[in-house]
């Protein structure tokens, strides 16, 4: 149990990331939804970052009309996500199957 512990906790990002671009794949952009925006909570009409999860959505789906329409630097966004995973990814590929300890990495104590 520890070990598996270990090994979510220390791969959280990565599984963030990734449930994160999962979620933003498969939902539906259109119609009036609930928003984790604070500021659009707040009652402000104007957030810089607003459509950028939408933007993110359609750029995954190819359609980059759709995507810069929502949010011009959506697919900037999608273009770092996916190479922060990669990186992870790396890293953990690096320091569990090479022995390579770094800081980032769970001790298990």
């Amino acid at each position: 149990m520890k070990k598996a512990f270990g090994f979510l906790w220390q791969n959280f990002e990565l599984f963030f990331w990734i449930g994160a671009l999962l979620s933003l794949f498969f939902m539906e952009p259109a119609g009036d939804h609930f928003s984790l925006c604070p500021l659009k909570n707040m009652g402000f009409e104007y957030c810089p970052g607003c459509g950028l999860g939408h933007s993110i959505h359609y750029a995954m789906r190819l359609d980059i009309a759709d995507s810069f329409t929502n949010h011009p630097l959506g697919i900037f966004g999608l273009v770092v996500i996916i190479l922060r995973i990669y990186k992870l990814i790396k890293l953990n590929f690096k320091t569990n199957y090479h022995g390579h300890q770094t800081a980032t990495t769970y001790s298990g104590r």
